[in-house]
């Protein structure tokens, strides 16, 4: 071609995806790869750009839209009036002869004439008929009369209000223009290489007509549709249309409807051999982009074209109407992973809810705009058979409101150890619905001052919020609940929650600052050192030996080494079960005995609260059972003898696979300002760290308290018997706990509620997990099917059955080369002093980590709490490992390398 805003097949594909937009992109995709495409140019977004510039439409068009994007003017208006302006203003010589490049680039004769806007036919948003195209146009200036066309509907009143629906620009991207050869088709139709509205998807639908497509688009053609099996390719389901008309090329310019001889009518427009030509060439356009298309196509002459392919973006389930939603669990599996109560799902929506409606008010969002966002701080949290999701769309509503929402987004995504997903990157969330622009602005700008603010305060705001809450935690935990009738234990349970959640809200700002300030951090990683490993993304921002979160571990370390030097109390830890163990303990006389006692009492005391599980209500801790912190003594014990803690005490503190740490990589690579500049980033961002994991601990203690408040509530209201068992209390939500205790409820009601659900969570434990990320549309969700997927602990065979060693790869999240043995384990306190193998952590397993040699985590995140202690501790620790616990066993023989990220599987057994 002459010019270079002219493209076509042969171009290169970057100048394509650039200048030609998402339909012309995906053209030119599907021609490298093979497949028959009609012969086809594209007008490249820049011919647009330069005709608006040109001819002086752009300075009106833009004036037009500034109108619109203040409330003032109806879109059809708008849209009919920015029509006009085009259809008045002829091409510049420039453009008219791009058009003429284009039109003699295909060979003239009949084409069809497309839009292909910036972003369209994308993963994120398909813009489906928000544009023009026009079929059977002849000549140059037929052509470009088109092209103008279809340059105006870049503001049709549907493509505005389509944009402003997704938080879009008014103005688009760019809009280029696609010239294609028409095919004159003698059937044509859509093929889903996913058929949207079932789960899983293990079927694709067509839809054909006889003559051209545009009779099956525009909906006046009644088509056939056919179902096929994904696997078999078989025909499951046929629905022949009436087919009464079909559209042919007619006359140019457009198209004529000419009716289907009668016998026809009644016959699939598809021979079986199409059909199967169809299925296989769906496959393998699906297998080029990765993910379900929608694909059109054409058959002339007995001969497959595809006319384009986009990415099908409404891979949704539900009930076909409604608020899309994204559930995920990535991060709060550390939190409340497997089978959860109610008590404990709706104790944790309320504390989010109340949190951060607190949170957004003291950012200074109104009154008036708080009492909108409501619904969605009722719903942060999801329940899907017995398990807790994230609502995703609603926490990034809350991010939405600060300043640099892609950035933290981003860093979200990374936090929760998933990536971002075409439904989120698609999303813009609008917390703020104000019809003025103009007070938008004002109030995101008072948002962001005070958040700033926040975050340059932070640690005199953690400070004296530790305080406050030291004050009342001292206060309400030192009650004796189990003295008090239930009624009593309720108020003062609400005495808590006026006292704390009230304070709580400006904590919530912690999790966002570490978000912003990692982003910045991670920033200039990336433009002064762009060769940086992963392993020192993360062990840069090592917290420090002082973290409040690893004191656990520390002090069962150094009790440890203490008991080593009574070798009779150390033979009775390490040879007798946890229960025997303890039970001696309790009895024997001895002063040795008594001075254990009394360290494990103060253990308890300070830490008892820090256990596996220790934000679900109904799991017993270290205060309510002890016995488990015998078995963690143990292992703390073995971890010094074995040859395989040894090897990872001497790696541990290697940051990288050349025994480097963070610090001598940054000497080797940084100095001068960007050095100091670099450091002050760095230690903001592990100062945030700090202080929100002193907050999580003030956050464990908290749960623990509530613990023991329902526990007593339960226990009482089985001594009057309003439930059978006491621990019945956790099979109750909140609100009901709350209905009974202010007489708005039948008490009676609540026995066989609570029996129902006890009898609905066993099912629940027997039931495959849910996945761990899906989308729903609308609810109810009883009838929405959904991918299953295996639950945590299914340990498979490995991957290799030659003898050669398999290798796994995740997160690098702390650094370090460790041999030994893996211990696939569900609680901390079947951990041991190995190479420790589980599906997810939580706050729990930190005692665990002073006996573990390394750590291995199929889901969490290198942000997530354990992770962080991890690193304080020295222990290698990889996370997000696909399969990792249906690939490995105990007793495998193990390479973990932190740094690389890597696990290698040397055999089956130990060696």
């Amino acid at each position: 071609m002459s010019r270079p805003h002219v493209l076509d097949r042969h171009s290169g594909a970057d100048a394509v995806a650039h200048w030609g937009g998402g339909k012309a992109a995906n053209l030119h995709r599907l021609c490298a790869a093979g497949f028959d495409v009609p012969e086809w140019t594209v007008l490249g977004t820049d011919v647009f750009a330069a005709y608006r510039e040109v001819t002086g439409l752009g300075a009106r068009v833009d004036a037009l839209l500034a109108a619109w994007e203040r409330g003032d003017g109806d879109p059809e208006e708008v849209a009919a009036v920015i029509r006009r302006a085009f259809a008045e203003t002829p091409l510049d010589p420039a453009s008219r002869a791009a058009v003429a490049d284009a039109y003699v680039g295909i060979g003239g004769g009949a084409a069809a004439v497309r839009s292909s806007a910036a972003g369209e036919d994308s993963d994120q948003l398909s813009f489906a008929g928000q544009y023009d195209s026009f079929l059977n146009v002849v000549g140059v200036d037929a052509v470009a009369g088109r092209v103008r066309d279809c340059w105006a509907s870049a503001y049709s009143s549907r493509a505005l209000v389509y944009r402003r629906l997704h938080g879009l620009s008014s103005e688009p991207a760019g809009m280029a223009v696609v010239v294609q050869r028409l095919v004159p088709a003698d059937v044509s139709g859509v093929l889903f290489t996913a058929n949207i509205r079932v789960r899983p998807r293990h079927e694709m639908l067509v839809s054909a007509v006889y003559g051209l497509g545009e009779g099956l688009v525009s909906g006046a053609v009644d088509a056939d549709t056919i179902t096929l099996d994904r696997a078999t390719g078989a025909v499951t389901a046929v629905v022949v249309g009436e087919k009464r008309d079909r559209v042919m090329a007619g006359p140019a310019p457009g198209c004529r409807t000419v009716a289907v001889d009668p016998q026809r009518r009644a016959e699939p427009a598809l021979t079986p051999a199409q059909i199967d030509a169809l299925r296989t060439t769906g496959e393998r356009i699906e297998a080029l982009y990765g993910r379900p298309q929608d694909i059109e196509w054409a058959f002339a002459d007995g001969r497959l074209y595809l006319l384009q392919s986009r990415p099908i973006t409404a891979t949704v389930e539900g009930d076909g109407g409604g608020d899309v939603r994204v559930w995920d669990n990535s991060n709060i599996i550390e939190s409340y992973g497997e089978v959860t109560a109610p008590l404990t799902f709706s104790f944790a929506r309320h504390m989010y809810g109340r949190l951060y409606r607190e949170y957004c008010s003291l950012l200074g969002v109104p009154r008036s705009q708080l009492a909108l966002m409501d619904s969605g701080f009722a719903s942060m949290l999801g329940y899907f058979d017995g398990r807790v999701y994230y609502n995703v769309l609603n926490w990034t509503k809350v991010i939405g409101l600060l300043p640099a929402y892609r950035v933290n987004r981003r860093i979200l995504a990374a936090a929760m150890g998933v990536p971002e997903t075409p439904t989120e990157t698609g999303h813009r969330p609008r917390p703020l619905q104000y019809d003025s622009a103009l007070l938008t602005a004002v109030v995101r700008t008072r948002i962001a001052v005070t958040f700033g603010w926040y975050c340059l305060t932070v640690k005199g705001s953690v400070a004296r919020f530790l305080r406050q809450f030291d004050e009342v935690y001292r206060e309400f935990d030192g009650l004796d609940y189990d003295a008090m009738p239930a009624a009593e234990v309720y108020r003062h349970f609400t005495a808590v929650e006026r006292t704390l959640l009230a304070r709580w809200g400006r904590m919530a700002v912690l999790d966002n600052v570490v978000m912003l300030s990692y982003a910045v951090l991670y920033a200039l990683t990336g433009r002064w050192l762009p060769d940086a490993p992963e392993w020192f993304l993360w062990h840069v921002v090592k917290v420090g030996d002082d973290v409040e979160s690893a004191l656990p571990a520390r002090r069962l370390t150094e009790l440890a080494r203490q008991l080593r030097d009574q070798p009779r109390l150390a033979a009775v830890v390490r040879e007798r079960s946890a229960e025997d163990a303890y039970a001696w303990l309790r009895a024997e006389p001895g002063p040795d005995a008594a001075w254990l006692r009394a360290e494990l009492a103060r253990y308890v005391r300070e830490f008892g609260y820090r256990s596996a599980n220790e934000l679900k209500l109904e799991e017993p801790d270290l205060r309510a059972d002890p016995t488990p912190l015998m078995s963690m003594l143990r292992d703390a014990l073995s971890s010094e003898a074995s040859p395989d803690a040894a090897g990872a005490a001497g790696s541990a503190g290697a940051a990288g696979p050349g025994g480097e740490d963070a610090d001598a990589y940054l000497d080797a690579r940084l100095r001068g300002p960007r050095r100091w500049t670099y450091e002050r980033a760095r230690g903001f961002v592990r100062t945030a760290l700090r202080e929100r994991e002193r907050v999580r601990f003030a956050r464990t203690r908290a749960f623990g308290m509530a613990r023991r408040m329902f526990t007593a509530i339960g226990a009482d209201l089985a001594r009057t018997g309003v439930l059978a068992q006491p621990r019945d209390v956790f099979f109750l939500r909140l609100e009901e706990l709350r209905d009974l205790f202010t007489a708005t409820t039948d008490h009676r009601e609540l026995r066989p509620l609570a029996q129902l659900r006890r009898d609905q969570q066993a099912r629940q434990r027997r039931l495959p997990a849910p996945p761990p990320r899906f989308v729903t549309v609308g609810g109810p969700y009883a009838s929405a099917r959904r991918p299953d997927a295996p639950p945590a602990g299914r340990h498979a065979a490995p991957a290799s059955a030659d003898g050669q060693a398999a290798v796994l790869r995740g997160t690098p999240s702390s650094p370090g080369v460790v041999v030994g043995e893996a211990r696939v384990a569900d609680r901390p306190r079947d951990v041991g002093a190995n190479i420790v193998v589980t599906y997810r952590t939580d706050p729990g397993w930190v005692g665990a980590l002073s006996s573990a040699t390394a750590l291995l985590i199929e889901r969490g995140s290198p942000l997530s709490h354990v992770a962080i202690v991890a690193r304080e501790l020295g222990v290698p620790t990889v996370v997000q490992i696909p399969e990792l616990t249906a690939r490995i066993r105990s007793g495998m023989r193990l390479t973990v390398d932190g740094a690389q990220g890597t696990v290698e599987i040397h055999s089956g057994e130990a060696s």
